[in-house]
């Protein structure tokens, strides 16, 4: 395939596989991991505050100005970055700009989180969405599912004639850090590897993350958080949460922190994909609440959307109340995650809480709105194959 070449070239410019879930790096580390982290620290500041001078990245980093210039010399001639002019400091010679070139590479994302459709997208560096493709999915589970994933990323593709950095991937269920879907119960997949069997057929690095961990980066990285504490609620083909404390996306011993949508809530409620009754998904997962949205009028929608909300903060207010946290986002269809729905889950939340820990409370819909799970899966494959936190 031809981009397979192009791939190659730039697949050597970080360390595929890193462990590190810890976004933002902010000091100097021990030289076993320095050089690393260090090419972060530079490329995390410019993504985020923008053109500096190679002084401004050595005040901005505490890296020594022989160490910043080194990193700057092998990042324009990997082209990552590049100079953008000259600026006045007032006194002494001028600085030279450097930026980061958002096109020097492309990572394919792929959102798998809406019931009725595969969502896929091609990001730059510093987060735009430059093309855009979609797959109905036509209730497809299993091998079918895989092979419709595979189909998509080669639509992708053939979108973009820049370097690959990376194809990154949100899923619903409980992903390892290996990109090993353990459970998706809505997709039927049970251990499937799938980031290691889209690797050896692509010739790409690919890195899977759960659906609601990815909208939680995508907001963390590239949205408006409040402060280095977010919970992100997911509402899409189930419901998930993703949860980032002091900078630090929180997966859990077995992966599956965050995976609220099981918890049961009505024991003599539906039947759920994973086999139980009531689990909260079957009374707030956005293709359900269509379904039960239709054909109503206005007051009969507020009130399947409140109920709903009710059930939702209902089912927050220990890990809000265990974490004092002061905002809950939202994520899915707007029109399902209205105003409603918003104040029923607040007010669930307050109810059962302590005052000093609810009464500051807020819900608000992610700012990234629905690429929310695309950005962050960029997010993840920034982190993996550049070192970007």
């Amino acid at each position: 395939m031809p981009y397979k070449g192009a791939v190659a070239r730039v697949t050597g410019l970080g360390t595929p596989g890193a462990p590190s879930r810890a976004f933002r790096p902010r000091g100097k580390v021990l030289p076993s991991h320095g050089r690393r982290h260090n090419r972060s620290l530079i490329l995390q500041e410019l993504l985020r505050n923008g053109p500096q001078t190679r002084a401004d990245l050595a005040r901005a980093t505490q890296l020594t100005a022989a160490t910043v210039g080194n990193f700057v010399a092998t990042l324009l001639e990997e082209g990552i970055i590049e100079e953008r002019g000259r600026r006045s400091t007032g006194k002494g010679k001028p600085g030279t700009l450097l930026g980061i070139l958002p096109h020097a590479r492309h990572i394919v994302c792929l959102d798998l989180s809406d019931q009725s459709q595969f969502v896929g997208g091609v990001v730059d560096l510093t987060g735009d969405v430059v093309a855009r493709s979609t797959v109905p999915r036509r209730g497809r589970t299993g091998d079918a599912a895989v092979r419709l994933v595979a189909q998509l990323i080669a639509t992708l593709l053939a979108q973009t004639n820049q370097p690959v950095l990376g194809v990154g991937i949100g899923s619903p269920g409980v992903v390892s850090p290996d990109g090993v879907v353990r459970q998706s119960p809505n997709l039927h997949w049970h251990d499937i590897p799938l980031a290691a069997d889209l690797r050896d057929d692509l010739a790409i690095p690919v890195h899977v993350v759960n659906d609601a961990n990815a909208a939680a980066l995508g907001e963390f990285q590239f949205g408006d958080p409040a402060g280095s504490n977010l919970l992100l609620v997911k509402v899409g083909l189930g419901v998930g949460a993703g949860l980032v404390l002091d900078g630090h996306l929180i997966e859990g011993d077995g992966f599956a922190a965050g995976e609220i949508g099981h918890v049961v809530v009505d024991p003599s409620g539906d039947r759920c994909a994973c086999g139980k009754r009531g689990c909260l998904e079957t009374v707030v997962a956005g293709s359900l609440l269509r379904e039960r949205l239709d054909g109503l009028d206005a007051a009969g929608r507020d009130a399947v959307l409140a109920a709903a909300g009710d059930r939702l903060g209902t089912a927050l207010t220990l890990v809000v109340s265990l974490l004092n946290l002061s905002e809950v986002l939202l994520s899915g269809p707007p029109d399902v995650l209205d105003e409603p729905f918003r104040r029923a889950t607040v007010a669930a939340i307050k109810q059962s809480t302590f005052p000093l820990v609810g009464q500051r409370l807020e819900a608000r819909l992610s700012s990234t709105g629905s690429d929310d799970v695309l950005l962050g899966a960029a997010a993840v494959v920034l982190e993996h194959e550049l070192g970007v936190r």
